[in-house]
């Protein structure tokens, strides 16, 4: 073979096929071996059996090898088999060897004769063999049989494909000498992948069964079909040899005796046989990896790159050292206390692209959802008129008012501030829901430790739902302190004066004109009688909502006045998928060509409420029940005199105004008390007391317990880096001091083209 460096690589090839095989796909090499094509009976595994010895692989009529055995054979004094998916477990008699093949394919394919890609890696050491890495590969079939797929022959062809389309893998070709070879399917497919023969082998079987005064010498002199590396002869046992248990050894014998004994191959029986193939194979694989060794190295060098950051961790990891328990818990404890502030604060670094969460749905539920809430309190208007009108009469009892009462007008404000008490309280939950979520997020990176993961969750939710108590509380009170105290000389209130002479419509408070509050895309609902649903670019201004062809902005389609629109919830409907709202005039006039209504689409939820939050800014507000169907109060409800009618709309002004202040100060001072008691408070408990609620909660061991995933991840992590390490020293050896044999020279190969 050369010399010392040169047989190192067969082996080392076949670390890192085990290595790559345990680990999955993370490192993707395509390593040096040779795979076995022919068809149906052509003798395949009688050929690998003689390289072993040994009877060891599954026998009988149809598909019998029906997923991929890469063959491991590594020279050995002691003779035993062992499976990668049975590690540890040395099998010394081949006919379990067999049974369990059987067994671990039918275990993926199923016993209906069905296929599967998913190689199963045997290696056997032997004193008898050389080291070789051999894949056999199903039998190329033309017809389905039993409960086999239609497609079987495309199924199978789309398997050997896979694996000897690489240009790292030798093709042993086999082909009976009682079919016509230039009908060969290996010798076809290896054409496919291989047209130039420089990887391909051919290996004829079956010579003893040739009708008599027929033989092969031309082809195995490369007179005939001629292939680039030429072909090997092998004769392997019959189906009777077989059947009666004949050995292997004697036949080898009788394989070597036939060849010196027939008169076409006599002179080159030297080149002919089962331990001259597995000799050529054995020249031929090691040469290829000498070959393909550069662009192997340089994979194996960026997979190191890439696998180093991992396992620098641990490199030095001895899981029972206590030590490295302690110092790992307050990494992990520290390293959850900044993501943790970095998911609610905003980092540059991680920045999740595809959604809002952590702090920035929680400012979106504090500036959008929270005030839209507080708009959305449905007052009715009517109740609220005849509520005014009973207070106002209740405070002057007996006696007929003059004067407008403020013991009414403080009443009715009470009433409506202790309404506010729902949506503060479900701000609250919302932002809760949100912390708990990004608590779960962050603790990802504790996966490793399962309990250490489940004991810091439960620990700071239970912080967090302990202070949901006290955050509650203290809004509560901001809500009893509004109402302990009706403050009239507000700056901001206006008045009895100026609540008499208000007109609502000419006071109603605007953002700045032409200020530009949202654009983006919204869908237009129209049914498919009037144009169908079209997505257009939106931008909506304090005075105006216009819409785009897209966000150049240049074609304009329309231009919506504010004045007068309202606000109102559409159901989805059962086919769509998109969340709906819709703008209305409250003057019944047509708002969009001739529609009284536009529903406008977003593809979420939280988009719908983004945009209602939005329009609120805009002076667009959500339409009250009563506006649904607004009727003149009956008169026998309650009679309201000249005098009484301008005392409740002092007070409606005044109530309109007070609310006004309230709210102001309640969307300023809420998201402040949430911050301070909840979220400032769970970052606080994060960074000084988690770590003392962990070492109480129990023992440290068991916190520190890896999952076993985790462990074996680690190792085969490990595993799979000094493989890589030792194989690229290896390499830098064998490249620096071996020399290869040169592939043979072309031959005249056009008979393939007219063969196909």
């Amino acid at each position: 073979m050369g010399n010392r460096g040169m047989e190192d690589l067969i082996p080392l090839i076949n670390k890192l096929q085990d290595a790559f095989s345990s680990i999955g796909q993370s490192c993707n090499l395509d390593l040096p071996q040779i795979a076995v094509v022919g068809g149906q009976s052509a003798g395949k595994s009688s050929v690998l059996e003689n390289f072993v010895g040994r009877d060891f692989l599954p026998r009988g009529s149809g598909i019998v090898t029906r997923r991929p055995l890469i063959l491991q054979l590594i020279n050995n004094k002691a003779e035993y088999a062992e499976f990668l998916h049975c590690k540890g477990k040395k099998f010394v008699d081949f006919d379990e060897v067999r049974a369990e093949i059987e067994a671990e394919t039918d275990r993926i394919t199923g016993s209906n004769k069905g296929i599967s890609p998913i190689p199963i890696n045997l290696r056997v050491y032997s004193p008898h063999v050389l080291n070789l890495t051999l894949i056999d590969l199903p039998g190329m079939t033309k017809v389905a049989v039993g409960d086999q797929p239609q497609d079987i022959e495309h199924q199978i062809r789309d398997m050997l494909l896979q694996f000897i389309t690489k240009e790292s893998c030798l093709i042993l070709a086999v082909t009976p000498a009682n079919t016509d070879l230039a009908n060969s399917d290996a010798l076809k497919i290896a054409k496919e992948v291989d047209p130039q023969g420089l990887r391909t082998i051919g290996v004829i079987t079956k010579l003893d069964l040739m009708d008599e005064g027929t033989d092969a010498k031309d082809i195995f002199e490369n007179k005939l079909l001629p292939l680039r590396r030429g072909y090997i002869g092998v004769v392997n046992r019959s189906q009777k040899d077989i059947d009666g248990r004949k050995d292997i050894r004697a036949a080898l014998a009788a394989e070597r005796k036939f060849f010196l004994s027939h008169p076409a191959y006599r002179h080159m029986a030297e080149r002919m046989g089962t331990p001259h193939l597995q000799k050529a194979l054995n020249q031929q694989l090691t040469n290829h990896i000498r070959d393909t060794l550069p662009g192997l190295r340089s994979k194996l060098q960026s997979q190191l790159l890439s696998l180093e950051k991992e396992v620098e961790e641990y490199k030095n990891f001895r899981p029972d050292d206590p030590t490295r328990k302690t110092k790992a818990l307050l990494q992990m404890v520290q390293q959850f206390g900044v993501d943790f502030e970095k998911c609610i604060e905003g980092s540059g670094d991680q920045v999740d692209t595809n959604e809002l969460s952590g702090g920035a749905k929680i400012n979106r539920l504090f500036h959008e959802r929270f005030p839209f809430e507080l708009v959305k309190i449905v007052f009715d208007e009517k109740e609220l008129r005849r509520e005014i009108s009973h207070a106002i009469k209740n405070v002057h009892g007996v006696r007929t008012g003059l004067f407008t009462p403020d013991l009414a007008f403080e009443a009715i404000v009470k009433k409506q501030i202790v309404k506010l008490k729902t949506p503060c309280l479900k701000c609250i939950d919302l932002v809760i829901q949100e912390l708990i979520n990004t608590v779960r997020q962050c603790t990802n990176k504790l996966n490793s430790y399962p309990r250490l993961r489940e004991e810091t969750e439960r620990i700071v939710t239970t912080h967090v739902r302990e202070r949901e108590g006290k955050t509650k509380d203290q809004v509560l009170l901001l809500i009893d302190i509004e109402l302990s105290y009706i403050n009239t000389n507000h700056e901001d209130f206006i008045g009895f004066a100026n609540a008499q002479q208000r007109n609502t419509a000419a006071n109603k408070k605007r953002a700045i004109p032409n200020q530009v509050i949202r654009k983006g895309w919204l869908t237009i609902n129209i049914s498919i009688m009037k144009g169908g649903s079209k997505e257009y670019w939106f931008v909506l201004t304090a005075e105006s909502l216009s819409w785009y062809k897209n966000e150049e902005e240049k074609e304009k389609k329309y231009m919506l006045p504010l004045d007068n629109l309202k606000l109102r919830d559409v159901e989805k409907g059962f086919m769509s998928t998109k969340h709906i709202f819709a703008i209305f005039n409250t003057e019944q006039r047509n708002v969009y060509k001739d529609l009284r209504q536009i529903e406008l689409a977003c593809d979420t939820q939280d988009d719908v409420d983004s945009w209602k939050a939005s329009f609120l800014r805009a002076g667009v507000y959500p339409e009250k029940d009563q506006e649904e169907n607004e009727e003149p109060c009956p008169a026998d409800t309650f009679s309201m005199d000249p005098q009484l009618e301008r005392q409740v709309e002092t007070i409606r002004n005044l109530v309109d105004s007070y609310i006004g202040i309230i709210n102001k100060s309640i969307r300023d001072l809420v998201p402040k008390t949430i911050m301070h008691l909840m979220i400032n408070s769970a970052k606080d408990f994060i960074h000084s007391e988690l770590l003392a609620y962990l070492y109480s909660s129990g023992d440290q061991n068991s916190l520190m317990e890896e999952s076993a995933d985790q462990a074996q991840r680690r190792d085969e992590m490990l595993r799979m880096y000094h493989a890589l390490k030792e194989a690229l020293v290896i390499i830098g050896d064998i490249s620096a001091n071996t020399i290869s044999t040169p592939v043979p020279p072309p031959v005249n190969d056009s008979w393939m083209q007219e063969a196909r």
